[in-house]
């Protein structure tokens, strides 16, 4: 198994579009065997689902994420966990307990005054939804 998790300074990063790095964890009978940071190369948005699959990930722990980068991941057969905060070593460790807090149904999440009046994710404008003071409105 290999499970990244959106990264920045030890903790979850809360904007999938913008994650600038990814720690990638190797796990085996349950248990991490290493991990390693790795970056992006500035790739965004609908890339970063191409990205985990060169990485050889199965499955996505993140903050906030646009319905355009949950089809993608889908699309390449990531399981996703959205919606968590907090430490990533922690994160994962919850997730292999089977203890992890997340949103299955995560729709968007901008924190941290990332509002930048545009939709959310993948920004495909006109999807029914725009982000406000991070929490998504129909």
């Amino acid at each position: 198994m290999k499970i990244a998790v959106t990264y920045e300074n030890g903790q979850v990063y809360q904007h999938f579009g913008h994650t600038e790095q990814f720690k990638v964890y190797n796990v085996e009978d349950g248990t991490v065997i290493s991990s390693e940071v790795v970056s992006t190369n500035g790739q965004g948005h609908g890339a970063l689902a191409e990205v985990l699959t060169t990485l050889h990930v199965d499955t996505l722990i993140c903050g906030g994420i646009g319905g355009g980068a949950q089809t993608a991941l889908a699309s390449a057969g990531i399981r996703l966990y959205g919606g968590v905060t907090g430490d990533a070593d922690d994160a994962v460790a919850s997730l292999l307990a089977g203890t992890l807090a997340y949103v299955p149904d995560i729709q968007c999440s901008h924190h941290e005054g990332e509002h930048h009046g545009e939709s959310c994710g993948e920004h495909h404008h006109g999807e029914g939804h725009a982000c406000r003071h991070g929490h998504c409105t129909d």
